[in-house]
């Protein structure tokens, strides 16, 4: 979204005076106009006029958060979204002589917006904006009697304490749509509305007809279909179905914390948090989860891509059919085709008929028309016969389509409408399709101009490559001998044959695989939207090649030439642990070794947090981020990211895809970040590596549950045993599970003072210190219907700390060397 802040510091110059921001109320025979505004009680809301868009600017009445609370202008609700105006000294908000709310324009005569209450019996009326950011219209002498409220009609966001339902009574059903894009309010193309068919879930709906994602029903407590609500401890969830309405509403249990939830022009329902220490907003939970899942998020003749950033392009043969609204994040408009087609009437002399372009490994465009009984030659005949028929596939069967492709995904891994798609373009936008006598003509050209410029340039070429050669073979030879080595981008391009076979890739870049002349392999990650100066990122980059430990990546070296950033890692053949944990059917991790990665992974995240020369806060553990060398030695890698960044922490929040499962509470209230958010993180990645499956695609009973929640309930009744990955065949240590188990816990204790250092972490693991039972976190108490016996075992766990103390007082004070002020109270 683009910068409000800016925008409206802009149009304040223009208006003159600041904000008139005095009164939170507005009565009969009192106005609102140019840059007057209300504020609510507490500061926490504005409504006023703000402007939006290029030239000229739009200008909308609207609800925001005070800048004084969030810097980042970010409007919340908005009257007039699909009715702009162009000057607000000529618009004002006021009670009409009915009692209704109305914002007029063009000299104060027309009517824009109006709240529209049919009945009204009051003689008098009031509008105020509520601390919650809700507008209400109310009657004059009785401030309980809510006639009207911006609550009930909501346009993109929904705040803590809004209620957004279906009405039983006047068949209401209450709906967030996307703005069309970042700079334009107007309804977009996404819906988020109660299902009607079964009003106890939510509905995403594409174009207000095709749904493409539901919550699943209320269960009593979450919606199924997202079992990481019950991680989000610092929200009270709450859902209502009776005789008359149906509604969800959430709050907030701190006044601390500013949240939102957007239904977004990306098609996804995002909520959002507001963290002062970074300024800015950080995406707290998604849904769908992946981009890609958005129905048509492309438009026609445009595929969407899990691999690349951005997500949407246009297929070969077309353009963009708007290249402003793609650039403010509506791809929807989709893309035109940059040739005509070869058919009927556009058929001319000496032209080739259409061809098919071949797209590999996509997901299929929605809407097929199927032709029974017919072989692959008959289905691409049948196509290329019917000038409305855009492409075709044949998987056992033969399917069709005419006129617009829209919902394609490629590089799709998914087994639901995958396959081969053959793609209708002109001739002329294939190479093959070319005539041979322009073939003929350009290979002369091409003869001619190759022969000219040879001469000139094959010496070049040689000394080059011998260059080349002799500085990769002295680059190969330091690597050999751990010397850090400063690349050329050239040589690592040649290495890696052009960044052409992908290992991987995350929020900073991808990863490629090259090899060295002495034929040692290398792994080279290509950081991408990388700023930093190249002398600074150099100093950090030295900074960081000194640091060794057997289970942190080692760094070989590293290019900063100009804008190409290159960081060049040792190549671990085992590939990351994400990849044995949840991608194959058949794990060659056996328990043995999972206790050994768990092991390792703590003992690296101790070096960094208490053996560097500062304490380096990874900020980012996962499975993805522990990669696996020839022995299954667990290497803990990016450490370094963070530190090279400046601790801008913010920043890896906003661009990681998929850590929100490993978020500590404290990113959400906005206090500093210390090591116990890697400790939070380790914690949540314990409980994956036992059970092999991602925490919220555990399944139970056929029902998406969610697994520290699963694990706590099995741990206290003794019976960690069942927790264990099914491919594991039960082959486990019973001890040492429960000993992991209970680690994991500690680790992600609501508060950062009551959990463990990574030193405590690694000496519990290895047996030095006992592990008394944990307490169980807010997080998960609200999910298991025995309270009492979470109560029970959260009091008798303290109890047994308290007892054990003092028996393990030598290891805590002795042994343990902690990153914090953090004690050991609770751990032995």
């Amino acid at each position: 979204m683009a910068s409000f802040h800016l925008l409206l510091f802009l149009s304040f110059l223009f208006l003159g005076p600041q904000l008139l921001s005095a009164a939170d109320s507005l009565s009969g025979g009192q106005t609102l106009s140019g840059n007057q505004s209300l504020t609510s009680k507490n500061g926490s809301f504005v409504l006023g006029f703000f402007p939006l868009g290029g030239s000229p600017q739009r200008y909308y009445l609207g609800i925001w958060y005070n800048t004084d609370k969030v810097s980042t202008l970010t409007p919340v609700w908005i009257a007039n979204r699909a009715t702009p105006f162009l000057d607000p000294l000529s618009s004002e908000l006021k009670l009409s002589t009915d009692g209704n709310l109305v914002l007029f324009s063009q000299s104060k005569s027309l009517i824009i917006w109006s709240t529209n209450v049919t009945k009204i019996t009051s003689n008098s009326t009031a509008a105020v904006l509520l601390d919650t950011g809700n507008l209400v219209l109310q009657d004059g002498s009785d401030s309980s009697t809510v006639l009207w409220q911006s609550f009930d009609h909501p346009t993109n966001t929904w705040l803590p304490g809004g209620k957004l339902g279906y009405n039983k009574i006047t068949g209401e059903n209450q709906h967030l749509v996307s703005w069309k894009n970042n700079e334009d309010p107007s309804p977009g193309l996404f819906y988020l509305e109660m299902d009607l068919n079964d009003n106890r879930q939510y509905i995403i709906l594409w174009n207000g007809t095709k749904s493409y994602w539901s919550s699943g029903p209320w269960n009593g407590e979450i919606f199924s279909g997202v079992p990481e609500m019950t991680k989000a401890f610092v929200y009270i969830f709450e859902f209502i179905n009776n005789a008359t309405e149906a509604y969800f509403t959430y709050t907030v249990n701190s006044n601390d914390v500013i949240s939102r939830t957007i239904m977004d022009v990306s098609g996804q329902l995002k909520q959002l948090t507001w963290v002062p220490a970074s300024q800015s907003w950080i995406l707290f939970w998604s849904q769908p989860r992946t981009q890609c899942e958005v129905y048509a998020l492309c438009g026609s003749f445009g595929s969407c891509n899990e691999n690349k950033l951005p997500y949407c392009d246009c297929m070969k043969g077309f353009i963009k059919r708007s290249s402003t609204d793609w650039a403010q994040g509506d791809q929807t408009g989709g893309c035109v085709r940059n040739s005509p087609l070869q058919c009927g009437g556009n058929i001319s002399a000496g032209t080739q008929k259409d061809k098919f372009y071949q797209m590999e490994s996509v997901r299929l465009p929605a809407n097929p028309n199927r032709l029974d009984s017919v072989s692959f030659s008959e289905c691409e005949s049948a196509c290329l016969n019917n000038c409305s028929c855009t492409a075709y596939a044949y998987i056992g069967t033969c399917s069709l389509w005419y006129d617009d492709l829209i919902n394609v995904q490629e590089q799709y891994t998914g087994n639901d409408q995958a396959g081969t798609l053959f793609l209708r373009l002109a001739a002329t936008e294939l190479p093959s399709s070319k005539s041979s006598k322009g073939w003929i003509i350009g290979a002369v050209v091409g003869v001619v101009v190759v022969v000219l410029v040879l001469l000139a340039i094959v010496w070049i070429t040689v000394w080059r490559m011998r260059r080349s050669r002799k500085r990769m073979i002295g680059a190969s030879k330091a690597v050999s001998d751990g010397t850090l080595v400063a690349f050329r981008y050239g040589d690592l391009q040649r290495v890696t044959k052009n960044f052409s076979e992908k290992l991987g890739s995350g929020g900073f870049g991808s990863v490629y695989k090259g090899v060295l002349p002495n034929s040692t392999v290398i792994a080279v990650k290509k950081l991408q939207d990388f700023s930093q100066g190249e002398k600074q990122f150099r100093t950090e980059v030295s900074t960081i090649g000194t640091i060794q430990h057997i289970n942190l990546i080692r760094l070989r070296g590293f290019c900063a030439d100009g804008n190409n950033k290159c960081l060049v890692y040792e190549f671990m053949p085992n590939s990351s642990l994400d990849t044995h944990l949840f991608r194959a059917t058949e794990t060659d991790l056996d328990w043995g070794k999972r206790y050994q990665i768990a092991l390792g992974t703590a003992r690296g995240l101790l070096y960094l947090h208490e053996n560097c020369r500062d304490c380096i806060i990874h900020c980012d553990i996962k499975p993805e981020n522990i990669l696996l060398d020839a022995s299954f030695i667990p290497k803990v890698s990016d450490f370094g990211l963070a530190k090279l960044l400046g601790r801008d922490l913010s920043r890896v929040l906003t661009t990681m895809r998929g850590t929100r499962g490993y978020l500590a509470p404290e990113w959400i209230s906005g206090v500093a970040i210390t090591a116990k958010a890697d400790v939070y993180s380790y914690g949540m990645m314990l409980f994956e590596i036992i059970s092999g499956k991602r925490n919220t695609d555990y399944i139970v009973d056929n029902k998406s549950e969610f697994f520290p929640a699963v694990a706590v309930k099995k741990l206290m009744i003794g019976d960690v045993h069942s927790l264990i990955d099914p491919r594991l065949k039960a082959v486990a240590e019973i001890e040492e599970v429960n000993r992991v188990c209970k680690v994991a816990f500690w680790c992600i204790q609501d508060e950062e003072m009551s959990r463990p250092s990574m030193g405590q972490i690694v000496q519990m693991l290895e047996g030095i210190i006992d592990i008394s039972m944990p307490p169980v976190p807010k997080s998960l108490q609200i999910y298991s219907g025995h309270q009492e016996r979470l109560v029970y075992f959260s009091d008798l766990s303290v109890q047994e700390s308290a007892r054990t103390q003092a028996q393990s007082s030598l290891y805590s004070t002795s042994l343990i060397r902690s990153s914090s002020s953090t004690s050991s109270k609770g751990y032995a």
